[in-house]
């Protein structure tokens, strides 16, 4: 906050609540009422800690008041494999990387981790619409200059970005990437990273 000067906030990439089909459970409230009749039975498979996967898992655990267990693996493909082989019950996966396993049934998703229903996962609801109020995990991006930058430098950058991020295909290739583009003015950016702290 006291170094660099917020431009724009670029995308935001939700994750998803995925559970292995096996699993008896269809929704969020299904899958609370699981994990508390069996505490400490179901794992959850991350991969760095302190990413978006693990962090909305652990956030997932406080919130809701469950007791699940980390698993974790070396890299996010071997944490969404460990989902699909059945080692572990569910995980955080980003949009883009469970996309193609939920379409085809090999996964099932109970529901994003963001705000706000996605456009990356059409149809499915929010974890805090699902039975954990207030549940929000989302990794933000964001543009920065130096602290000090002057405001007319800073404005001049920001709609310059916006603009470019209002382009179709820039729209589709962040979409791709699992990131729903936002283009925000430097007040939300900078009120998103004191929120996030």
């Amino acid at each position: 906050e006291r170094d660099f000067a917020p431009i724009v906030l670029t995308g935001a990439a939700p994750n998803v609540l995925a559970v292995h089909p096996a699993l008896p459970v269809r929704s969020v409230k299904e899958l609370v009422a699981l994990a508390n009749a069996k505490p400490g039975a179901l794992n959850y498979s991350s991969a760095a800690t302190g990413g978006s996967g693990h962090l909305a898992a652990e956030l997932f655990k406080i919130m809701a008041g469950v007791n699940i267990v980390r698993v974790a693996y070396k890299g996010n493909a071997a944490a969404l494999t460990a989902l699909l082989s059945g080692e572990v019950q569910l995980t955080f996966p980003n949009t883009s990387s469970a996309a193609p396993y939920l379409r085809s049934g090999r996964i099932r998703a109970l529901a994003v981790t963001g705000s706000q229903p996605s456009a990356l996962v059409p149809g499915l609801p929010t974890v805090s619409a699902s039975g954990v109020p207030g549940y929000e995990a989302i990794a933000i991006d964001g543009v920065f200059g130096p602290a000090k930058t002057p405001a007319a430098i800073i404005n001049r950058l920001n709609q310059e970005i916006v603009r470019v991020l209002g382009n179709t295909d820039v729209k589709a290739k962040f979409f791709n990437a699992g990131v729903e583009v936002v283009g925000s003015s430097p007040e939300r950016l900078a009120a998103a990273i004191k929120t996030e702290i």
